[in-house]
This record gives structure tokens, sequence and C-alpha cells, in this order.
């Protein structure tokens, strides 16, 4: 017994010996990079290399630093001088400075990785999901629903279930039926059903009647409202241009381009490739091109004396951080300056993201330029006898550049491209401006094949004459025109003597009649252009008449994306610590080193950019919009910053469930958003009760791991809805221009311009939120209180705040007094006394009873408020805005503001 006890013991010591031998290796991205970014790359990083060392890249970390040797030895934290100064005792020699020491676990850590070969790692983020097994069995679906539903759900309650059981936890059982419709109804459709709609559920027996509400929702057009509102934040839509002028901007077609792209679920791979890049893919619809107005909806100042260049390269600056943002999930904005911080963005790469956008046709002019032209019937039929005509003489490649021409305007040129001014300037830094005598140059136009000369110009005077001379002001004259005095503006064709080549062109204006300050006429833009085909054809007069007349009909405008021609191409360059005016190395577009290389066969444009993006091989788009979806619906997202996947982001709280939801998204559903949210809402997690347990609550407060479902305030546009709803005032009608419902006169503050809020008028007052007017530097007041957006720049998660601003709202703007006289007056007749009208609100509003307590409460509001209204008929006729006293009806609209304003009706239970 003794020598076997020996044994025994001896090979446990070998054991013991043997896998104490056996370090675990340390993780770069979850051990390391967490210590280098909260304690060392502040000051050794993208923005700051003190001493010569970064810890942002491998390369740079193992490089020689000022000292004339490396700071990081692989292989040797005994020879590394960064050990060295970590451990050091005298304050100023050891690191970090002047800081807090590294705790002795935080020192072996960085330790044992240099011991084990100073190994990077890639985050989490940019390594492409790879397919996820779900976890476990059937069993791990119990514990969620109710009787008679165990095991409802999806693979979705596997993960969230594996979680729950890691930190001994249960999930709620199902939420009654009552919650549990209203709750779907508010998040796929953000409107509460009717109450015939909430109690055929209630009611139902059927065993499928959960999806089958489901379905519905997801077919209804209010859905595409719904998530349309929550778009448009990361879209920045405005329905004006922002700035210190903040003038009116007519883009509201791409907000209802948003509601039917969500409607007919649109695939989001094209959904991105259209608003990206519409324009540029083949045969472009005019939706396609209004798709693109999503990087029209950056801030354009037009206020006099600015400059279009500068202005231009902030639309630009916010394209590339938005697109980022959007769809990456990326603090892209950190590398205009430098090397991002904690991320692995190098400077130079900034640019190169920007090269993708930098050929666009706008340049931050007055007229929005480039617009679709959106023509009425009549004129349509005009275009489409062009169409024809260009076709059956000159092929369909004519046909559609006459036809991008009628429609955009592109390509031309603006007179801020004027240099060499003599006896002229830019009006108001806008318009062209020569007086009589002057002249400007524009350089280097490119004139092969170009016949004639369009020009959209005005004046007062009569007498006025352009000449356009090549090369120099006393050049060979290739154009001469009468100006005619005109109302308004004119767009007019000139002859243009043929020539080859590039050549300077300058403009000279003559007009005797006018005095030595007065500009001879106004000139907004202009374009070379060949005659249209068939010019010898009989029948040609009527052809170009009609062409003419399109170019001067007014038509509604939308600002879309166009890209420039091969002579209009830009060179990026980078910007010497992101100053715009000091241009350093020139780049060409490509994508990050640290993502998904960009494919040889995807063209270098923003078209191929898109592509990128959407590619199963990205590592970030999937994910990042799973996640901005499950943000919706659950409250929170599972990486919690939205808009930072970085490594100082939040990390996931269910990495593989992202994973898997990513993959599925892209490969089952086909980039399907409904088909998602329907296996996020299908999911027995989804379904859970609200209410929390106090074990729960101090285990997980957050609720990050979903034991239960999350109580979520609804949206600012969702309250005001909901009033609007519940009380039979909401209009159903859809798209059109922005309304402006109720506002209190001296809200708007509109400088140079005079614009003022003009209330809508008819069922405009009451369409839903998402329809609402938004002004950039006035927002409608009572969205704000709710914590909307102003819509300046992109916007990936709103706060959410409670404030006794909030109550304030709901209890005295007059859309939710009004709200709540004309649900008052539901309940009146939804019962024969008071306490069955409160009774009948109560369950209109949540679709359940009303308890006695709150009755109580209620039933003493109504009569309270009764009391005084009997006595003052002058406050009851101002309440309910009829001539005669109603004491009832006004009590009871006290009662139904009461109610408009609980915290379980302005909450998604």
């Amino acid at each position: 017994m003794m020598l076997c006890s020996r044994k025994i013991c001896l090979f446990s010591l070998i054991l013991v010996l043997f896998w104490g031998c056996r370090e675990e290796k340390v993780d770069f991205s979850t051990q390391v990079k967490p210590i280098l970014n909260k304690r060392c790359i502040s000051c050794h990083g993208g923005v700051k290399q003190s001493g010569g060392f970064s810890v942002l890249f491998r390369q740079e970390a193992l490089d020689t630093t000022e000292s004339g040797k490396p700071a990081i030895i692989p292989g040797h934290p005994e020879q590394s001088e960064m050990i060295r100064r970590l451990t050091l005792k005298d304050a100023e020699e050891r690191m970090p400075y002047k800081e807090q020491p590294l705790s002795a676990n935080e020192i072996a850590i960085l330790t044992k990785w240099i011991e084990q070969g100073a190994e990077w790692g890639d985050h989490w983020a940019y390594i492409a999901p790879k397919p996820v097994e779900v976890p476990g069995s059937g069993k791990l679906l119990s514990g969620f629903g109710t009787s008679g539903e165990e095991g409802q759900g999806n693979e979705i309650d596997r993960f969230i279930r594996e979680k729950l059981e890691a930190h001994h936890m249960e999930p709620s059982p199902q939420a009654d039926r009552s919650t549990l419709v209203r709750r779907v109804y508010l998040d796929l459709v953000g409107l509460p059903p009717t109450p015939e709609q909430a109690q055929a559920f209630i009611n139902s027996k059927d065993p499928d009647a959960y999806e089958k509400v489901v379905n519905e929702l997801l077919a209804s057009p209010h859905f595409g409202e719904k998530w349309a509102s929550w778009w448009l934040d990361l879209a920045r839509y405005s329905d004006t241009k922002g700035y210190e002028r903040d003038v009116y901007r007519s883009i509201w077609r791409y907000r209802d381009w948003v509601i039917r792209s969500f409607n007919e679920d649109k695939p989001f791979d094209q959904f991105t490739l259209e608003q990206l890049a519409g324009d540029m893919l083949p045969n472009a619809t005019d939706e396609q091109l209004i798709a693109t107005a999503f990087h029209r909806n950056t801030m354009n100042n037009d206020e006099g004396g600015t400059e279009d260049e500068e202005f231009r390269v902030a639309a630009l600056i916010d394209r590339v951080n938005t697109t980022w943002e959007v769809w990456q999930s990326t603090t892209m904005g950190c590398v205009q300056c430098h090397s991002h911080p904690y991320d692995p963005f190098r400077h130079d790469e900034y640019y190169k993201s920007m090269a993708f956008f930098n050929n666009t046709r706008d340049e931050d002019t007055e007229g929005e330029h480039p617009n679709l032209r959106t023509y009425q019937e009549e004129d349509e039929k005009k275009l489409q006898q062009i169409r024809d005509w260009v076709k059956q003489h000159a092929g369909e490649e004519k046909e559609a550049e006459v036809t991008r021409f009628l429609k955009t305007l592109e390509p031309k040129y603006h007179p801020h491209d004027f240099d060499r001014f003599v006896n002229g300037e830019l009006i108001d830094t806008k318009w062209l401006g020569i007086r009589s005598g002057g002249s400007a140059r524009l350089k280097q136009i490119r004139l092969d094949g170009k016949t004639s000369l369009v020009m959209n110009y005005w004046t007062k005077h009569e007498g006025g004459v352009m000449e356009i001379r090549k090369d120099h002001p006393g050049g060979e004259v290739l154009a001469r025109a009468p100006l005619k005095k005109v109302e308004g503006r004119q767009v007019i064709s000139v002859p243009l003597k043929p020539q080859q080549g590039q050549h300077d062109l300058y403009f000279l204006l003559n007009n005797t009649r006018i005095g030595p300050e007065q500009s001879v006429c106004g000139i907004e833009w202009f374009a070379f252009r060949d005659d249209l085909p068939g010019k010898k054809d009989p029948a040609f007069p009527p052809v170009q008449q009609a062409f003419m007349h399109l170019l001067n009909t007014k038509v509604e405008n939308t600002p879309v994306m166009i890209e420039n021609t091969e002579d209009q191409a830009r060179t990026t360059a980078i910007f010497e610590r992101g100053n715009w005016l000091v241009k350093g190395t020139p780049v060409a577009p490509q994508v990050p080193r640290s993502l998904n290389a960009f494919p040889e066969q995807f063209p270098a444009t923003r078209l191929g950019f898109a592509q990128w993006m959407v590619s199963k091989e990205n590592p970030l788009t999937a994910r990042t919009i799973v996640n901005r979806l499950w943000e919706q619906v659950f409250g929170y997202g599972i990486v919690e910053t939205l808009e930072d996947f970085g490594t100082q982001g939040a990390p996931p709280s269910h990495p593989a469930l992202l994973d898997w939801m990513a993959l599925r998204m892209m490969s089952e559903h086909g980039w399907s958003i409904k088909k998602i949210l329907k296996d996020m809402v299908m999911s027995a997690t989804y379904r859970q009760d609200s209410r929390v347990a106090s074990d729960v609550l101090q285990k997980d407060q957050a609720n990050r791991w979903l034991a239960r479902s999350p109580r979520v305030r609804l949206t600012a546009e969702q309250v005001r809805d909901q009033a609007l709803a519940v009380s039979g005032l909401l209009s159903n009608k859809m798209y059109g221009p922005s309304v402006m419902p109720y506002q209190p006169d001296g809200i708007w503050q509109s400088v140079w311009n005079g614009a003022r809020w003009k209330q809508s008028e008819g069922e405009d007052q009451y369409r839903r939120g998402v329809y609402t007017f938004i002004k950039r530097t006035s927002p409608y007041p009572s969205m704000m209180m709710f914590d909307g957006s102003s819509r300046e720049v992109c916007l990936s998660r709103r706060i959410r705040t409670n404030t006794p601003l909030q109550a304030l709202v709901t209890l005295n703007d007059p859309v939710y007094v009004e709200a709540a006289k004309a649900f008052a007056k539901r309940m009146m007749a939804s019962g024969s006394n008071p306490g069955e009208r409160i009774r009948a609100g109560y369950a209109q509003l949540v679709f359940r009873e009303l308890s006695p307590a709150k009755l109580t409460v209620l039933d003493r509001l109504y009569q309270d408020a009764l009391t005084e209204y009997k006595t003052d008929h002058q406050a009851s006729m101002e309440l309910i805005g009829e001539k005669e006293a109603m004491p009832e009806l006004a009590a009871m609209t006290v009662v139904a503001n009461a109610m408009l304003n609980l915290d379980e009706v302005i909450t998604k239970e």
C-alpha cells in the first residue's frame, strides 16, 4: 500500500510539473490590447508617439525608438525597455508618466506576452464572421414561455439561454397577450393596435395567432414609415440645408424612397448600393438617383461670402465619416488628422476612403446642383419625344446621355470655376457678374465635339453682348451672343465654333447702356454640349424647341449624386493634420489594410466601394446592421456602442449570436431586413415578461443577459403618433412633402430669408411624425423633448432621458390636448357613467383592465375637474374649443390627458 501511495504521489507530481510548463497563451485582443489602450496609447499611439514609441501597430512597436533601441524585444521581457520602465520605482522614469503604476497583474500579462513573442492579434470586429454552431439541444429552450407554450421560440433563444445559465439566471415567463400584442405592434409598425386588433389576438385560440400577427405587421405599409424614422437619423435627413441661413431643401422624395424600400423589403445590400452609388448603376432609374440623396443630406452653406470649396470638402468629410459609422460602426473621423488612436486605421487610409467620394458633381452651390428634375405629365411627354428622336438618330448611348442632361443638367460648370477677373466678381460669392468691358477666365476646357454653350443667366438690361475668346482675351472669337432682357432666369443655347483639345476660355461682356458699377448679367451655370442629332431633318425644329422648353420649365428638384466626367475628375491628396488647405501626398481610392481586401474586379469608384461594403467577406456590415436592428427591438445592441465596434467600444454581450445572425441575414435571408426582424420577434426571448424580480435586478441591472423583456420609452415620433392614433385623429395619408403640424409662433428664428412655420391644414396636421418638417437650427420642439434628432450629423442611437419637460409636453402641448379631447369623446361613448368610461379608455390604451386603485385616482381626478368646470364655464369652453360649456367632456378630457401621460402608455413594456 505504501508503494502504491508513493507511485500515485509521484504521478501527481509529474502531472503538476507537466501542466505547469504548458502556459496558456496570452490573447492580445482581450488581455493585452485593453491594457495598452487604457494605460499606454494616449502617449504612444496614433496621435502622440512620445519617445518615438507607438503601440498601435506591431511594426511600430518593435521599431527603434529615439533612444536608438527598441522598447520591445520579442521573447525577452528582461531585455525590453518597456517592462523595465513599467517596474521602476522612480516616478520620474516609471511609466505611465505621472500616472498610477500598472498593477502587478497587468505587468505580468505584458511580460508573459513579450516572452511569448509579442504577437499582435486582430480585434474581433475586424475578423470576418465564421459559421457558428447553435448551442445545445431542445432542452435549452425550457424555461421560456408559459404553460402550454414550452419550447416555443427559435435558435436565438439557445444563444440567450446559454448565457443565462452561465450567469445562473432563468428567463422570465411569456408576457400576457395584451402586453405582447401592443409590444410587437409598436416595434414593427410604430403604432399601437386598435382595440379590435388587440382583442382578436387576445381571444384567439389559433396556435399560430402570434406569427400571423407578425406577418401582417411586416406586410403593413406602416412598417416602412416606422423603420424610415430610424434610418433617417442615420441619413441625417432634414428639410433644410443647415448652417446660419438654414433654408428649405426639397429632398422629401428621398424619405419616400426609404419608406417604399422598407415596405418592399429591398435587400439591404441593394439598399446600400443604391444609396451610395445608385447613379453609377447600369441604366440607373430615377428612383436609384433619388436614393443617392442619402449623401446629399449633408449640410450646404449658401450664405454670401462663404468659400464653396471649403464647404464642399466639409460635406465630403461628413460623407466619409457617416459611411464608416453607418455601415461599419467605425469612428473613422478620428483618422482625418492622424492615425486612429486605438484602432488599426492609418492616417493615409482616411484619404484613400475619401478618394471614393471626391469625384461627385456637387460643389456647395446655392442651387444645390446636381438635382434630379421631376417633370409634370405634359413635360414627360416632351421628354419622351426627345428620347425617341435621339435614339432613332444616334442610338441608345446618346439617348441616355441626353436624358441624363435633361434630368440633371450635368455635366456643367459653375461660376466659382472662373479666375483672372477683370472688372468682375462673383456676385454674393455665388454667381458670375461681369461689368461692361470686363472679363473672366475659365481654364482648360475640353472642347472636342462641342458645338454649343448652354447657359443659365438673367439680366434686367437690354443691349448686353457676350463673347468667348480662345486662350487669351484677344484670342479667336469662339462665340458671340446678345443677352436679351429676361424675366427671371433664362436658359439659352449659344452656337460655339468647333475646336479640338483643351483651351482657356475668356468670357468678355459689354453693354454701353448700363452704369459702370452694374453687371451686364448674372450667370448661374453653363454647359458645353454638342447639337442634338438629326439637325438636318425637316422635323428637327420642334425637337429642339422641346429641348429648350424642358431646360426652362419649372420643376421639382431633388439633390442627387452624379459622378464627375473624366475632364472634371479631381485628385485626392492627404490633408496635412486634417487641414484641407494643406495638401500632401496624392492617394488613390483604397480600403484599410486591416479589413477585407478590395477585390480586383471591383471598380475603384463609389460603386466598387459600395460593393465591397456588402460583400460577404466584409467583417462589419452585416454585424453592424443586425446590431442596429437588435437595439431597436431589444433596447440595447448586442454591442451597446452602435457607432463603435472598435477596441474602445463595448464588447458584444453575445458575440456568437451576433455572428450567427449576421451570417443568417446574408446567406439564408438574402439580406432581408423583414426576415431577420421576424427571427427576433418570434423568439421566446422577445416574448418574455418585462417585470423583473429583485434577485435578477441585482445580477443584471442593465438586462444585458435578457432574463426579461426590456421596458423602453417610445421614440419621439411614437409618443405623438400613439396619441393621435388612440384619439382617432391620426391620418393614414402617406408620402409627399413634409407637413407642419401645430407649433407656437416665434419658435423659428430664420435669418435673411424670413421663412416661417405655416401650419398645415386638414388631415396634414395629423400625419405621422416621420412626415413632420425638420429645420436643423430649430427642430420640432416636442420631438426634441423626447430626444429626437436635429439631423445635423449622423446619429446612430438616441439617448433616452426622463425629464419633467416631457410630462409638460404631453400634458400641455396643444397637439396632445387636442388628442386628449378626441380620446375623451371616444371614452364618453364607451359607457354610461364615469367609471365605465375611464375603464374603457384605459383598455383602449393598454388592452387590459384598470386596477381598482388606479380607477380610484382617475375617478377622483375626474370629479375634481368636473366640480371646477361646472362653475367655470369659460375654462370648459377654452379647453374643449366649443362655444358652450360641456363640463363632463372637459373633465373627461383632463382624465384622458393624464392617461396619455401614464408611464405604462408612453413605454413599451
